[in-house]
């Protein structure tokens, strides 16, 4: 019987406002740079690699937003610019960066929705996400904290452990009181979500939004939508 369902964070509940893409055209047509897209697709995988994969167990808070900051900056480098690549680094990071741009977080459609539901259903809910800082404030911000028995961080300092390790699953399930068991994940990334919550005896649920995953990974429950959660759980409560 599911008691329980996690969730991921980014790109399962929450999105941000404009693609990187986007952000990084303006700030060249007001520098007056040429983005050399080629260049680019690498930076923004070294980026990504960089900015958000740090380990919690080796890095304090404020060295991870150094990390944040310094990789930020050389994916500028990367690009080939030359010049102000400071300053482009702080517009950067105040457009793009959940540890600066807060406010362009938005909801999915169907986040509301579907929590709204599950709660009312019985479920306990938590959010399990790796994410660089407490994620209490922005979801207090976005409005959606309340209907969370617990919102779980990677580099929260009463945590350190970021998915797949099994650790961030095993505190979310002590901190709400269920079993593995009990429980449903749903996420969006195959080797942090669906390998994680394995790695600690939770079903893994894929999100595909956008479908691009069909096919891939026959062997998991794949939805594409939040909004086919409530049936999916009905039999289980």
């Amino acid at each position: 019987m599911v008691k329980a369902v996690f969730f991921d964070f980014y790109n399962t509940l929450c999105v941000w406002g404009q693609p990187l893409e986007v952000i990084l055209q303006k700030i060249a047509e007001r520098y007056r740079f040429e983005i050399d897209w080629e260049r680019y697709a690498r930076a923004r995988e070294n980026l990504y690699a960089d900015a958000s994969g740090s380990d919690p167990t080796k890095h304090s808070l404020f060295g991870t937003m150094r990390e944040i900051v310094e990789s930020y900056y050389e994916f500028i480098r990367e690009l080939g610019v030359k010049e102000h690549i400071g300053q482009i680094t702080w517009e950067l990071l105040q457009s793009e960066h959940s540890l600066f741009a807060a406010g362009n977080a938005m909801l999915y459609d169907d986040t509301v929705p579907t929590l709204e539901n599950l709660r009312d259903a019985g479920f306990k809910l938590a959010i399990v996400s790796n994410w660089d800082t407490p994620l209490d404030p922005l979801t207090e911000r976005l409005g959606i904290a309340d209907y969370f028995d617990v919102i779980v961080a990677s580099h929260d300092t009463r945590v350190l452990s970021a998915k797949p390790d099994p650790h961030i699953f095993n505190y979310t399930l002590a901190a709400i009181g269920v079993s593995a068991e009990e429980t449903v994940h749903v996420g969006d990334t195959y080797e942090a979500d669906i390998i994680g919550a394995r790695n600690a005896g939770i079903r893994p649920i894929l999100i595909d939004r956008d479908g691009s995953q069909i096919g891939r990974w026959n062997e998991v429950t794949t939805i594409q939508s939040l909004s086919e959660l409530p049936e999916l759980l009905s039999d289980s409560v």
